[in-house]
């Protein structure tokens, strides 16, 4: 005879988006629901699922492999639910008197594989490599060097297609600045430059960004910025600089063109500041942190930088086309929770913002005990890894700025990350020579990847997940493959 079982108590839950819009009203779950079956309500409830679906699937759920489609995480008090309700309440001593709210949110249907093995080294540059950037269609890859040179590699090959680092988002140009304060635009079909050297920065060039493919196309306008204290404004077209943004006291460090149409400047004189790009008026600024600001990312940064790109590789026949798929994709992932601007300083802190919002910082986020060298959203803007000279990655959540995880391991001052197109794993390239690739997930190392000789300062993941390529003091490019 079975014996008989307790019967499962329940518990009344609330189900937000990461911005806090409830789904539906509160609603009576068994505790020994988990991930699985909450998966299933949620899509449900945004008609991915048929009622009849649900009843039959939620019995099943158990049984069911979902780790290869599950398209959302949940969360309670941000942490990721990863087992049922009732052991989640019980280990974090979660009071189940009240409401309990349930944080959703969307994963990439598509997985990347790690990279795991170097499949190229290509020398070349006489100087250490500074800079790597794929394409937005991840087919190209250009490198940066101390010898004064850009290389454009053809990735089928491998060999540089020419000796000639900002790809425009319809991969149509490229952009790269001079320690002597000179732009050149390459054309990357042919390798050659298109015209001369746009000068007017009298000091070497710290940034470029090309304004956002759903607002002009084909790309046309980019900006500059410069240890002169100025940000400029060019267009390709008339090949000359259209609009000088003067204001800041000290070098400017990093400029981003947001998806609203605003740029944002970080600069040594310890603040951000905002610009419209037609008359080149400044409309806000950011002020807090006690140090020079060293790096910015934006929370739609990856899919301004694809443009009309994805992992699908589809390739597009005309600008108005390459336009509106932009639109859809920035639109998707943004939401309708205001674009965010996370910064990084010489002070270990950082400062996350909502610059349409308010000119004060929404969070401020501290815990590096070294300055903060590089920061970047996931694409899909749930989290914000930062670099910093105390041998640490950190990730943040990406909407409240709340501390997630320490990723440690690297022996040396971790320069620069890169994210894979899933938001599931992190690349990072640090002193010690070494690139490392972490598990979101399981808050864990996935892969040790040694193989440079000396200090890795530029790592880049391509759009298509397929390769990653890194460069630094040893003079070679490294391309790593799955």
């Amino acid at each position: 005879m079975e014996e008989e079982l307790e019967p499962v108590k329940n518990v009344i839950c609330q189900l937000t988006d990461s911005e806090g819009t409830p789904l539906d009203g509160p609603m009576s779950v068994k505790l020994n629901v988990g991930p699985q079956q909450l998966h299933l309500i949620v899509n449900t409830l945004l008609k991915n699922l048929s009622s009849m679906h649900l009843l039959l699937t939620l019995r099943d759920a158990a049984v069911m492999n979902f780790e290869e489609r599950l398209p959302y995480s949940f969360y309670i008090l941000d942490q990721e639910l990863l087992v049922p309700l009732e052991t989640f309440l019980q280990k974090n001593k979660v009071s189940v008197e009240k409401v309990l709210p349930i944080v959703y949110q969307p994963q990439a249907i598509f997985r990347i594989r790690p990279v795991s093995r170097c499949s190229a080294t290509i020398s070349g540059h006489s100087e250490a490599v500074l800079s790597v950037a794929f394409s937005p269609d991840g087919r190209h890859l250009a490198s940066g060097s101390g010898d004064t040179t850009v290389r454009l590699w053809d990735l089928n090959t491998q060999t540089p297609m020419f000796t000639c680092t900002a790809w425009s988002p319809d991969g149509k140009h490229l952009v790269s600045g001079s320690k002597a304060g000179e732009l050149m635009c390459w054309e990357p079909q042919t390798g050659k430059p298109s015209g001369n050297p746009l000068t007017g920065h009298k000091k070497w060039i710290t940034g470029i960004a090309w304004e956002p493919l759903h607002l002009s196309a084909p790309s046309r306008r980019f900006v500059s910025c410069s240890k002169d204290g100025d940000a400029r404004i060019w267009d390709i077209v008339l090949k000359k600089c259209v609009i000088v943004l003067s204001g800041h006291t000290l070098a400017v460090t990093c400029v981003k063109w947001g998806g609203d149409g605003h740029i944002y400047t970080g600069s040594q004189d310890c603040t951000i500041k905002v610009w419209e790009t037609t008359q080149g008026k400044l409309i806000r600024e950011l002020k807090g942190h006690g140090h020079w600001v060293n790096t910015l990312a934006l929370s739609t940064e990856y899919v301004l930088r694809t443009g009309a790109f994805d992992h699908t590789g589809k390739q597009y026949s005309s600008p108005e086309e390459m336009k509106k798929v932009a639109l859809e994709r920035y639109n998707k992932m943004r939401g309708g929770a205001p674009e965010r601007l996370v910064s990084g300083s010489d002070d270990f802190t950082m400062f996350l913002w909502e610059p349409a919002v308010s000119k004060h910082p929404k969070t401020r986020m501290t815990g590096h005990q070294q300055l903060v060298n590089h920061v970047y959203f996931s694409p899909d803007g749930h989290f914000i890894a930062s670099a910093s000279f105390d041998k640490s990655v950190k990730l943040w959540n990406g909407s409240t700025g709340q501390f997630v995880a320490a990723f440690r391991g690297h022996v040396g001052p971790v320069y620069q990350v890169s994210w894979s197109a899933d938001s599931r794993l992190l690349l990072s390239g640090s002193k010690d020579s070494t690139l490392k690739i972490w598990d979101i997930r399981t808050k864990k190392l996935r892969e040790d990847l040694p193989g440079h000789a000396d200090e890795v300062y530029a790592v880049d993941w391509s759009p298509d997940g397929e390769k990653v390529a890194s460069g630094g003091k040893d003079r070679v490019l490294k391309l790593w493959m799955g």
